[in-house]
């Protein structure tokens, strides 16, 4: 179950980390990158100790899926957000 979480943490930085990169923050997207390389370390040796264990994928594959939904809307919204508040101005 903690790999469904992981990989939901996983997405959401990913997301983050793009973010970050389009922006052009070097020291904060160099930041993520170090999280997320830590991150899919603790992913691959938790699959590599129980290889023939697929149920362990499936639950990571469903986290990465479930993060990336949530991480994109999140982001889409606050950039509604923004625009609306341009917009005001």
């Amino acid at each position: 179950m903690m790999l469904f979480f992981v990989g939901v943490l996983e997405m959401i930085i990913v997301t983050l980390w793009t973010k970050l990169v389009v922006e052009t923050r070097v020291v904060a997207s160099g930041v993520i990158t170090m999280v997320n390389i830590l991150i899919w370390y603790y992913v691959l040796q938790a699959i590599v100790d129980d290889i023939s264990n697929w149920r362990l994928v499936l639950l990571y594959a469903f986290g990465c899926a479930a993060g990336t939904v949530i991480s994109t809307y999140y982001f889409h919204r606050d950039e509604i957000s923004k625009a609306n508040l341009a917009k005001q101005e």
